[in-house]
C-alpha cells in the first residue's frame, strides 16, 4: 500500500484560511472605520448647517422682536389716541346734552311768570333754582317737567318779599333725574 502524506497540504491550507480570515477582518475593520469617518463627516456637516440655520433664525428673531416692539408702541399710541377720541366724543355729546337741557328748560318755563336763577347738572341729578310770582306758576312748571322728565321733586319753597315793589315772590328749588327728556306736549303737536 502506498501512503501519501497530506499533512503539509493541510497545514498550508490552514495557513491560507488564517491569512484569509485575518485579511477579511482587516478589510471589514477598515470598511467600518471608513463608514464611521463618513458618518462623522456627514454629522459634522449637518451640525454646521443646523448652526448656520440657528444663527439665521436668531437674527430673524431679533429683527422680528424689534418690529414687535415697534408694533406694541404703535398699539399703545393708538389706544391712547382712541381714548382721547372717546373723551372728545363724550365732551362733545355732553356739550350737546347741556344745550338740549337748556333748550328744554326754556320751553318748559312759564313765560313772564317765573325765572330760573340756577341750573346745575351733576351726575344723574339736575338741580333747578328759580323765582316765581305764585305757587300756581311753580305747580304748572312742575307738571310740565313731569311730562318731560322723571323723578321731579320740589325741595324747597320760600316766600321773598320785595318791599320797594310790594311783591311777594316765591323762591323754589327742585331736583329731577338726568335722562333724555321726553318729547314735550307742544313738540308732539308740532310733529303730528
Amino acid at each position: 500500500m502506498i501512503r501519501i502524506n497530506l499533512l503539509p497540504f493541510r497545514a498550508a491550507r490552514k495557513k491560507e484560511n488564517v491569512r484569509r480570515q485575518i485579511s477579511m477582518f482587516l478589510l471589514t475593520f477598515v470598511l467600518v472605520i471608513i463608514a464611521v469617518i463618513y458618518y462623522n463627516v456627514l454629522l459634522n456637516h449637518k451640525i454646521k448647517s443646523m448652526q448656520t440655520r440657528n444663527k439665521d433664525t436668531s437674527v430673524q428673531i431679533a429683527k422680528y422682536e424689534k418690529i414687535n416692539k415697534e408694533i406694541e408702541t404703535i398699539k399703545k399710541k393708538l389706544n391712547q389716541l382712541n381714548q382721547k377720541i372717546k373723551v372728545i366724543e363724550t365732551l362733545d355729546s355732553n356739550r350737546k346734552d347741556t344745550v338740549k337741557l337748556l333748550e328744554s328748560m326754556t320751553q318748559l318755563i312759564v313765560p313772564e311768570r317765573m325765572w330760573l336763577t340756577g341750573l346745575d347738572a351733576k351726575g344723574d341729578n339736575i338741580s333747578i333754582t328759580g323765582v316765581a310770582l305764585d305757587e300756581r306758576t311753580i305747580a304748572d312748571f312742575m307738571i310740565k317737567l313731569q311730562q318731560a322728565y322723571s323723578n321731579v321733586t320740589l325741595k324747597s319753597l320760600k316766600q321773598t318779599e320785595i318791599k320797594s315793589k310790594s311783591l311777594n315772590l316765591k323762591n323754589f328749588s327742585m331736583t329731577l333725574a338726568k335722562m333724555q327728556p321726553k318729547p314735550a306736549a307742544s313738540e308732539k303737536v308740532k310733529k303730528s
